[in-house]
């Protein structure tokens, strides 16, 4: 339904009068005479007529709303029985509704559905009807409501990023985004709108709370009427933000400029990359992913901390015994390390940890990944680009013609990658890769799955390590508990472990850390191969007689490594026996 252009029919003495003064005039709820000095008062102050009318006091919103809605034949509705939550701010741009009064409710069938105060303004009407480029269904409302509706919206978006980004302890003009390429760039992607500076501000405080959380991922999720934010904190998401939808756009804009990606595409997902300096010696890497969502682009973006790899063997949790396994193995001329485990398990930390060990001055080492995760001066880093023909085979044949020393292998996802990286272990290189398995006996089955023959799986890989992150129980507020003999027995203790002689330990939770936990602890099956080993490889084993075999030659499963953890006091049996599997 549209508002038509005027109500009276030879308003001959009136028509210089708005239609809504008309209108009024015709009800007899105002006289000529004060409708034409309320006209001058109008012109007076640049407001509108109804503002006029309604301050002046000669008839209250109510009646005047009911009025109105009578002469033009449209629904009264009265807006303060809406839920304000629902209300879709993305149907009319906030700058038009708010000088235009005006409020929208819904879309249906291809029609918006407009609340307004006076439906009689046919400028206002060609102006919306310009923007929106839609049939417009109009709705009648009382002034007064609509307004205070209308400034709770506006101004809801910028007092919610306020409260969030309030109280910060960091000066963000310390913090710019940097990127490798030239200085262009940078500037283009910090120069921002007036009106996005609140989402500026709340997506840096977003990364550099995040940052302080120790947080791994970042997840900004759309969703019909609300907008989250999560971290992934050692290993789970905790929901830390939740602002109106109207921030998605803008937000997400701002992140593909910094990631050099394209903002005008939102029907695919785009993968990408940043950087924020925290300081002159601080610089924090970030993996950016977009993902089109029913309501809006989601993106998640990966922390990238290049120390992570600098903290060494010792600090990622490996027994004495493990340790030296694993050094042993890197140490080898040639052969092939695997690592194992589900995505977040630490692998890349892991392979980077070792690499860092290896990185020297004598030694020239090729890492091909999809993509390059951590950033480590001294190593050849090359990212796949499935697009471009550059794939994990095409990658490796080409470090082959490229003198190395050490080959890293980002992941064996198929038969000729496999292929190449076991020929190159066995022609003198060193070769880390990883593969999606449950532990180390099954990866040996799964490369026989892929098509490798048994021989070349016993003469090439040397060591398979599985690995689990498990929480850390917080040293702070971490108290003794009890449990009882039977429990511990169907975890995996055996009798001789429970002799007493150590304490478990529960999560409590404080200040200082999160639900009693603090940071994540490596869970390790060491597994070499040992010539034993190669033999059941060779008559086609399976995986667990390769199991049987290990535990002979004193491999601990994840379990039992996951158990020993628990005898130190550094994670409780609940997390344990929540990430590994018996």
């Amino acid at each position: 339904m549209s508002a038509p252009e005027s109500v009276l029919k030879d308003p001959s003495s009136a028509n210089t009068l708005p239609a809504v003064a008309q209108v009024l005039i015709q009800h007899g709820q105002l006289t000529e005479a004060t409708a034409s000095d309320l006209l001058q008062r109008t012109r007076q102050s640049k407001s509108s007529f109804v503002v006029e009318t309604l301050s002046a006091g000669h008839i209250n919103a109510a009646d005047m709303a009911y009025t109105l809605a009578q002469a033009f034949t449209m629904p009264l509705l009265d807006i303060t029985a809406i839920d304000k939550t629902k209300i879709r701010k993305d149907l009319l741009d906030i700058k038009l509704a708010m000088e235009c009064k005006l409020l929208p409710l819904a879309k249906k069938g291809g029609r918006l559905i407009i609340a307004t105060a006076d439906p009689s303004d046919q400028a206002t009407i060609q102006k919306v009807k310009f923007a929106t480029q839609l049939p417009i269904d109009w709705v009648v409302v009382e002034y007064p409501k609509l307004t205070a509706i209308l400034s709770e919206l506006a101004t809801s978006l910028g007092e919610s990023l306020d409260k969030l980004t309030a109280g910060a302890d960091f000066n963000f003009d310390d913090i710019a985004a940097v990127e490798d390429a030239d200085a262009t760039n940078m500037d283009d992607a910090d120069s921002v709108d007036a009106e996005d500076a609140p989402v500026v501000r709340f997506f840096h405080k977003m990364l550099v709370d995040a940052i302080n959380m120790r947080a791994s991922d970042l997840h900004f999720e759309p969703y019909e009427f609300n907008y989250r934010v999560r971290f992934r904190i050692d290993g789970e998401l905790q929901e830390v933000a939740t602002t109106p939808p109207a921030i998605k756009d803008r937000l997400a804009s701002r992140i593909k400029v910094l990631s050099r990606l394209d903002i005008s595409e939102k029907r695919v997902p785009q993968d990408g990359r940043m950087k924020l300096r925290l300081s002159p010696e601080r610089v924090i890497d970030f993996r950016v992913s977009t993902l089109p969502t029913l309501f809006g682009e989601k993106v998640v973006i990966r922390i990238l901390d290049p120390s992570s790899a600098k903290m060494g063997i010792d600090a990622l949790g490996y027994d004495p015994i493990e340790k030296e396994r694993l050094l042993t193995a890197i140490h080898r001329p040639y052969g092939m390390i695997l690592v194992t485990g589900p995505t977040g398990s630490g692998k890349t930390v892991s392979l980077y940890s070792c690499l860092n060990l290896l990185n020297k001055p004598g030694i020239n080492i090729s890492t091909a990944e999809d993509p390059s995760e951590i950033n480590m001066p001294g190593v050849n880093q090359v990212n796949v680009n499935e697009k471009a023909g550059l794939t994990f085979a095409v990658a490796l044949k080409a470090f082959l013609r490229q003198d190395p020393d050490i080959i890293m292998v980002g992941e064996i996802r198929d038969l000729e990658t496999a292929d190449i990286a076991i020929k190159a272990a066995q022609t003198g290189h060193l070769v880390l890769s990883t593969l999606h398995t449950n532990d180390a006996p099954t990866t040996l089955t799964r490369l026989r799955n892929m098509g490798v023959a048994p021989f070349n799986i016993a003469s090439s890989v040397i060591l398979i390590t599985a690995q689990r992150l498990a929480r850390r129980l917080c040293v702070k507020c971490k108290e003794p508990t009890e449990i009882p003999r039977k429990n511990l027995l169907e975890a995996g203790f055996s009798e001789d472990q429970l002799d007493g002689s150590w304490q478990a330990y529960k999560p409590v939770g404080c200040e200082a850390c999160n639900n009693g936990y603090k940071g994540r602890v490596g869970i390790y099956q060491v597994m070499p191969i040992s010539e034993a080993i190669q033999e059941i490889i060779l008559a086609d084993g399976s995986a667990m007689d390769i199991a049987k075999q290990a535990e002979r030659e004193g491999v601990l499963s994840l379990r039992q490594s996951g158990l020993r953890k628990v005898i130190q006091g550094i994670t409780s049996l609940e997390e344990v026996l929540g990430v590994t599997n018996e």
